[in-house]
């Protein structure tokens, strides 16, 4: 079995009973208001950014201290694809391991921040465009607990996870990410992680240490991405698949790109778009990362 199917065969394990839509819509109000949170897209990159000390991770440092703590963190990861959506909503979410070939090290990281079944109920509640299920087997996948450990080492702030549903475009998901925008005037920090940039299988090996080392195709899709998120350009970014050959080299595949379709849906008229962590890894991947909050 495939790496990719044996995740997704993961993520369709039993799920949480139906519960009155009606009820659940209701679910954000039980959470306080606060100030509009920022909206994050994060690269995560190589699974050992969990546990090195490198610019990538300080520029996850910064964006975690340069925001208001917030009272809960929901994550759309790249490394959970599920046919339909799910949150999970267990109260000690497992960290998972969902990776090969690396150090001892790394297996032995446990992030154990707590789940929050309160702040799934209340996504279920105000998604209305689709169903959502509450999931109690996934947990937190590298893509998610590689980078937040970094934002908030104590893992003291509950994490939830929302799944990419593989059968559906591109459009689909930044309208999703849309409805999410009523949790972020509750404290909620959502986070997008993938990479924009990500194609494994023509990955330079022998310059993984050579810095911001990149083939001619993906630096010249990595400006032209960071050229459409600094204009607010949803539309080219959306249709990715229409960009030309440096796009499809890029995005062999869309699960690490579509999180930034959620992140991108989140920002509104009175926003702006900031890039940290803007370097080439390896010739095929990047580290872009953005900040999306008040002008």
């Amino acid at each position: 079995m495939e790496r990719k199917d044996f995740l997704k065969a993961m993520a369709m394990m039993p799920i949480g009973a139906a519960v009155n839509i009606n009820t659940l819509s209701r679910a954000a109000d039980n959470l306080a208001a606060t100030e509009r949170m920022p909206v994050l897209f994060l690269g995560h990159g190589s699974p050992m950014n969990a546990i090195d000390h490198n610019p990538f991770t300080e520029g996850f440092e910064k964006a975690g201290a340069g925001i208001p703590r917030p009272k809960a963190i929901l994550c759309i990861s790249a490394h959970w694809e599920t046919k339909g959506t799910f949150v999970t909503a267990m109260e000690k979410p497992q960290t998972i391991h969902d990776f090969g070939g690396f150090p001892k090290a790394l297996f032995d990281v446990q992030y154990p921040a707590p789940g929050s079944p309160e702040l799934a109920k209340s996504t279920q509640g105000i998604i209305t465009s689709t169903p959502v299920g509450l999931n109690y087997d996934w947990g937190l996948d590298h893509g998610c607990w590689s980078v937040v450990k970094h934002l908030y080492p104590k893992a003291d702030i509950p994490v939830i996870q929302m799944s990419i549903d593989y059968t559906k475009p591109a459009a689909w998901h930044y309208a999703l990410g849309k409805e999410l925008a009523a949790l972020r005037r509750k404290g909620i920090l959502i986070v997008g992680s993938g990479n924009t940039v990500h194609n494994l299988r023509m990955v330079a090996w022998d310059k993984m240490q050579v810095p911001n080392y990149g083939y001619d195709w993906a630096i010249t899709a990595n400006e032209k991405m960071k050229q459409m998120i600094t204009n607010s350009d949803h539309t080219s970014l959306i249709q990715f698949d229409k960009q030309g050959q440096e796009f499809k080299l890029s995005i062999p595949t869309p699960e690490h790109y579509l999180p930034l379709l959620y992140t991108l849906g989140l920002q509104e008229k009175d926003e702006k778009s900031s890039i940290f962590n803007d370097a080439m890894v390896a010739g095929s991947l990047n580290m872009m990362s953005v900040k999306i909050d008040k002008a």
